[in-house]
């Protein structure tokens, strides 16, 4: 009887390509996978083509680890890692929460109609809004941006250089849903996102990190809509933006650009 053998995925020319071109080829699967679905939600393929699309960063993970000849067990086992230490389970938690109550104040000092007792009225929908993305935004997206893009570009790069790059890619990734402008705030977003997951090793943090930006974006800036959201880029927005980046330069500035790398688990 004669055995056929199968060469390994990786020991074919393009197998090899990935294998030498990880990040690459991530990147331009991602943005293939989602921007092709996305397309297809604008031209009428409904809401399950745009949900669909949030999952381009992890197929392209899975399928660059595939091709590369990468564990998927070893990749994917991050997401239910969740026995961190209690801060990082705050930090997950509060720190948008906590830029969002520093915008308010500078918004107030600055005249702006701010009503603290909002936060009372909108925490119904706060909560449904990060649980909605616990499942169907962050879920889909940190296992491809954190636990394979970060953790290949750290391979080679400081943490910082790695962050730059991949929040830069990650906020071009968000263009054809928030416009031409859309990448800035993931780009700033990206510096708490990799002393996260340095720190914890943790997809499931990020994910869960994810999941409490949105919301707080979404309701957290504590004055009336009709006030807050009057135009693209209006004083709200540039504040949100200045604190975000003042956040961003004192974790640098705190973490020396080391942004978790090296602290205990």
């Amino acid at each position: 009887m004669t055995m056929t053998t199968t060469r390994p995925v990786q020991d074919s020319r393009a197998g090899r390509w990935v294998a030498r071109h990880r990040f690459i080829a991530f990147v331009a699967l991602a943005y293939a996978i989602s921007w092709s679905l996305w397309l297809g939600a604008a031209a009428g393929g409904g809401q399950a083509f745009f949900l669909l699309g949030g999952l381009g960063p992890m197929a392209a993970a899975a399928i660059v680890t595939a091709v590369s000849g990468g564990s998927l067990i070893a990749w994917i086992r991050p997401v239910w890692r969740w026995r961190v230490p209690a801060r990082w389970w705050a930090y997950a938690l509060g720190l948008p929460a906590l830029l969002y109550v520093v915008a308010t104040l500078v918004l107030q000092g600055l005249g702006f109609p701010v009503d603290w007792s909002l936060g009372i009225e909108r925490l119904p929908d706060y909560l449904g809004t990060l649980v909605f993305v616990l499942f169907l935004g962050g879920a889909m997206e940190e296992p491809g941006w954190r636990g394979f893009g970060l953790a290949v570009l750290q391979e080679r790069y400081s943490p910082l250089r790695a962050t730059i790059v991949l929040g830069l890619v990650w906020g071009v990734w968000h263009v054809p849903i928030y416009g031409p402008a859309g990448f800035v705030v993931p780009w700033v977003l990206a510096v708490f996102y990799t002393l996260l997951w340095n720190a914890t090793h943790s997809v499931g943090l990020c994910i869960l990190l994810h999941a409490s930006f949105t919301p707080a974006q979404d309701h957290l800036l504590l004055m009336p809509r009709q006030d807050a959201y009057t135009a693209v880029l209006d004083t709200p927005d540039w504040v949100i933006l200045g604190t975000y980046l003042a956040a961003a330069g004192v974790v640098v500035a705190m973490t020396r650009g080391r942004l978790g790398a090296g602290l205990p688990r």
